[in-house]
């Protein structure tokens, strides 16, 4: 009885080592510098170049998006996009008294913070320049993808 729970005991140590080297094995097959179809979809895309500045010049490292200290979480697409509405607004002397903050809700749902208020859908937003560049930013989010 003994010898058949060594046994036992000893194959799955056999099977967990192979398993377990096979994982390392194939993690080094994914090249993460290249884009290619043999990756998740997650590792697919690559980020805005407005994110990559921001990381850059925090100094974070690049990475799928950039979140700033003191700002509410939100999902990479809400980061990425707040990255492309930041450089479209600091380029617009039009709307430098925005600031803008995006998080995601409880629900999963967008928040658009402008200048400390909260807003739920773009119709909403205090401009009509702002509501024209935040669709701006939507489209040129997706067309990147």
């Amino acid at each position: 009885m003994t010898i058949t729970i060594i046994g036992i005991g000893a194959a799955v140590i056999v099977i967990s080592v192979v398993l377990l080297a096979f994982m390392f094995i194939k993690s080094n097959q994914v090249n993460l510098t290249k884009k290619t179809e043999d990756k998740p979809e997650w590792m697919r895309s690559t980020p805005p170049p407005e994110t990559v500045e921001a990381t850059t010049a925090s100094q974070g490292g690049v990475g799928l998006y950039h979140q700033e200290e003191g700002e509410r979480l939100a999902s990479p697409f809400a980061e990425q996009l707040e990255d492309i509405l930041k450089a479209r607004l600091a380029a617009d002397p039009t709307l430098k008294d925005f600031t803008i903050d995006l998080a995601t809700g409880k629900g999963y749902e967008l928040e658009i913070w402008v200048n400390g208020s909260k807003y739920t859908s773009i119709d909403e937003l205090p401009s009509e320049k702002l509501k024209s560049v935040f669709r701006e930013a939507v489209d040129e989010w997706d067309s990147r993808k």
